[in-house]
């Protein structure tokens, strides 16, 4: 069985490396074009292709997905199946190309959390429970017909980080295991529509931008503790702070907090601190503090140690 692999960033190595591991024949890897990055704007490879080069892969970047030099090259593998794992939305003549179909590995318990941010958004909702998906791609994004299903917990010391990290272990194993049942004709793909039937409240998880990264502290201490985690290490939730006698506000980056529930009569968003050891921040229902966080033009420090810095 021929495969044709989809993917971009670390998340989506685990998967390849799984499928290599496992010997199956992966014909060539679709990967994102190299991007400028760093101070010298050297190109730098997306982790999959530099992957996919060291085991002697070939290597495919189209700039456009419908570009008709790239679906003629992708139609010359004649590949059996397409996998899919944290890349760019595919048009119809790509997806349905192969004989057996394209899947995807979505890092959620389709149908929760569609979209591009699945991991964050269930961390920032304080999920308990979180998962990985294969399904079938089709025209709406993450609705196709699921394949498999594997559920981990989120534990209250993880953050986002760790959640990714844990995913992108599972979702190889997954990725291997839904190929097997694909090649043995075993699976029996569920429409989502079955599933939507004891859903209440269905929860997107749209891309992260800026914009939405921002704290908000008129809600529970909980809620934004959630929040906090759900963006660290990356994006990272921020907030601003605008000294006395300052013009500007400045951009301060958290990424780990302790939610405390007490009774005051502060107006949400005011900072309590010794100035030497703590910095909490009035919510609704008590206090936020923050433990880690990173000031503009400084690196990632304990809140204590940032406080002793300042005179």
């Amino acid at each position: 069985m021929k495969i044709i692999f989809m993917g971009t960033p670390a998340f989506a190595v685990e998967s390849l490396k799984a499928l290599v591991e496992h010997n199956f024949e992966v014909v060539a890897v679709v990967t994102m074009p190299d991007k400028p990055a760093g101070r010298g704007h050297k190109l730098q490879m997306s982790p999959v292709k530099e992957f996919a080069l060291e085991k002697g892969i070939p290597v495919l970047q189209p700039e456009k997905l419908k570009n008709p030099e790239f679906i003629e090259e992708l139609k010359s593998y004649q590949a059996d199946l397409q996998i899919v794992v944290a890349f760019r939305m595919l048009p119809e003549v790509v997806w349905d190309m192969p004989r057996l179909g394209t899947f995807n590995l979505h890092a959620s318990l389709l149908p929760q959390y569609r979209g591009a941010a699945p991991i964050n958004w269930a961390v920032i909702h304080g999920e308990k429970i979180t998962g990985a998906t294969t399904f079938f791609l089709t025209h709406e994004i993450d609705t196709g017909k699921i394949i498999m299903q594997e559920k981990i917990d989120i534990l209250p010391e993880d953050d986002a980080g760790t959640v990714h990290d844990k995913l992108m272990n599972l979702g190889g194993r997954l990725v291997v295991e839904t190929v097997k049942s694909i090649q043995s004709g075993s699976y029996k793909a569920l429409d989502q529509v079955e599933l939507l039937k004891d859903i209440t409240e269905l929860r997107p998880a749209p891309k992260l931008f800026k914009e939405n990264c921002e704290i908000n502290w008129n809600q529970t201490a909980e809620q934004v503790h959630h929040f906090v985690r759900g963006l660290s290490p990356y994006p990272a939730a921020w907030c601003e702070l605008k000294p006395e006698g300052v013009d500007q506000a400045l951009a301060f980056k958290i990424f780990k907090t302790k939610p405390e529930n007490a009774n005051h009569n502060l107006k949400t968003g005011t900072i309590v601190s010794d100035s030497k050891k703590f910095l909490k921040v009035a919510t609704t229902d008590g206090y936020v503090e923050i433990t880690e966080l990173q000031a503009p033009g400084k690196k990632r420090m304990a809140a204590s140690d940032y406080l002793r810095g300042l005179r």
